[in-house]
């Protein structure tokens, strides 16, 4: 059969393997640490389970597909909730908002709690769900840097869209121009750090993120958000593919202008199609030293990174969530801490997710297991013990504060996690969370594309090249290279339909 190595088993990686096992493939999946899932891992610290890295679930249908693709039924694998609420948003001035499901209920909601008219905050909702509709085919579903992508009718619905996409004016200065009330511009600017950026910087564009959560949904999946990757891989083992634990990628192998298989410390594979899930600068500076890199793209700035403190928490805040958001006073003064000063704000938003609210056994009886994150700059030396110090005094004085109540009396266990662990358990250089920071209007076709072009057989997927970071992207990412794959002529599919 015709092999393909994978380098790297985040979800991206696992996605790509399931879909190169359904076009006939022969595919072995190299990881360098213990287990799969990359950023999306879990762990548990006395009696308290977490997952480690992502916790908002958009755009679930990109999980189905695979089983689909696979001649699977999704349920049998794989099962999840459409969340009602959404978050919970708190502010310093002591005003709340439970951000519905429902558009029109978030509306009214946000009139009755802020102020602000609910008439405009439809129509907001309906302008990022026409521009989310008249882009995704064109900038997240295909390669931008392919001519075939630019001669398709998609095409024609992005540029009716051109006028309204914010190209020209910041994110914040688009919001703020829309709505008075600097509580739901902040609310509205936070999406920037979806992707890692700063909504100061980041284009107009950012806002067709809304659509996401406020038109389509967010979802909890029964399990935890580990519960995708573990699903994933149990159907990729159903097709042949191949898992190798606690093996390294060292090298890249080429020969002849093309990715001719891998070395691992343990030995060499070759390899028709080589796929890397690493971050695109390690796979270029480690893997493949004797090729020459693309450096402008390696170079462009990094997004933010995140200081995570998963704390058990021995009551429960009937008050609380799945997902809440503690906002800072001054929104503009902590961006500029993250991208100018390259440090933490001493009063920073503070995100708190609580996965025990929708599955109880995460946590013990009458206990509660909170992932606490503040967004930070990516690793450029910083004194990290110190900072992850003076943040975790200003963190719990903060939600001590607002919640009116001492948070250090109920912490009973602590695990941290920070830019330089990040980068050192999932090779994500200098611990930026989504490769580059999408802080200016080009930033989506900077971005690596998901093949090489000076080598054949070699592709990327994964959160660091296009379409970007978090769970949709990376599934996309996975779909593209899927597609830009050859097919492997003359398979018999039977055993993937068994």
């Amino acid at each position: 059969m015709t092999k393909a190595a994978i380098i790297g088993s985040g979800i991206g990686g696992i996605a790509t393997a399931i879909r190169l096992a359904v076009k006939g493939y022969d595919v072995t999946v190299f990881e360098a640490n213990a287990s799969f899932g990359g950023k999306m891992h879990q762990f548990d610290l006395q009696g308290y389970r977490f997952d480690a890295g992502p916790s908002l679930f958009t755009l679930p249908h990109l999980v189905d597909e695979l089983f689909t693709l696979a001649g699977r039924n999704p349920t049998d694998y794989f099962t999840y909730t459409r969340l009602d609420p959404i978050t919970h948003y708190f502010w310093p001035d002591g005003s709340r908002l439970k951000a519905y499901a429902d558009a029109e209920a978030f509306a009214t909601e946000a009139e009755r709690q802020l102020g602000v008219n609910a008439q405009d905050v439809r129509d907001v909702l309906a302008k990022s769900a026409r521009l989310y509709k008249g882009t995704a085919d064109t900038f997240l579903h295909k390669s931008l840097h392919r001519l075939d992508t630019y001669l398709s009718a998609d095409v024609l619905k992005a540029l009716g869209c051109l006028s309204d996409l914010g190209l020209t004016t910041t994110m914040h200065d688009a919001n703020a121009r829309l709505f008075d009330d600097p509580r739901f511009v902040q609310l509205l600017d936070r999406f920037a750090t979806y992707n890692g950026s700063d909504p100061y910087q980041a284009p107009g564009t950012l806002n067709l993120i809304p659509h996401l959560e406020h038109n389509i949904g967010a979802f909890f999946p029964k399990g935890g958000i580990y519960s995708i990757a573990s699903s994933l891989v149990k159907l990729a083992e159903e097709l042949g593919v191949a898992f190798r634990y606690n093996e390294r990628v060292e090298r890249i192998i080429t020969q002849n202008g093309r990715a001719a298989g891998i070395e691992t410390s343990l030995g060499r594979y070759s390899a028709e199609v080589v796929v890397s899930n690493m971050d695109i600068v390690p796979t270029y500076r480690r893997l493949l030293p004797d090729q020459p890199a693309p450096e402008q793209t390696l170079q462009q700035p990094r997004s933010s990174s995140a200081l995570i403190y998963y704390w058990g928490i021995a009551r429960e805040y009937p008050e609380l969530h799945l997902h809440n958001i503690f906002f800072s006073q001054d929104y503009k003064q902590e961006f500029e801490h993250i991208f100018r000063h390259k440090s933490i704000s001493p009063d920073p938003t503070v995100y708190v997710n609580i996965t025990s609210k929708m599955e109880k056994h995460d946590a013990p009886a009458g206990c509660e297991n909170w992932f606490v994150m503040v967004n930070v700059p990516h690793h450029q030396g910083q004194d990290w013990e110190q900072l992850v110090g003076t943040t975790r005094q200003a963190v719990t004085d903060k939600l001590s504060r607002m919640l009116q109540s001492d948070l250090r009396q109920a912490i009973v266990c602590e695990q941290v996690l920070d830019p330089l662990l990040i980068e050192r358990q999932t090779s994500s250089y200098a611990g930026a969370l989504y490769g580059s920071s999408s802080n200016n209007r080009m930033a989506a076709f900077l971005r690596h594309p998901n093949f090489s072009s000076k080598l054949k057989g070699l592709y990327f997927c994964g959160g660091s090249v296009h379409p970007g970071g978090g769970i949709p992207l990376c599934l996309l990412s996975a779909r593209i290279v899927g597609n830009l794959v050859p097919v492997v002529t003359s398979v018999n599919r039977s055993k993937h339909h068994a």
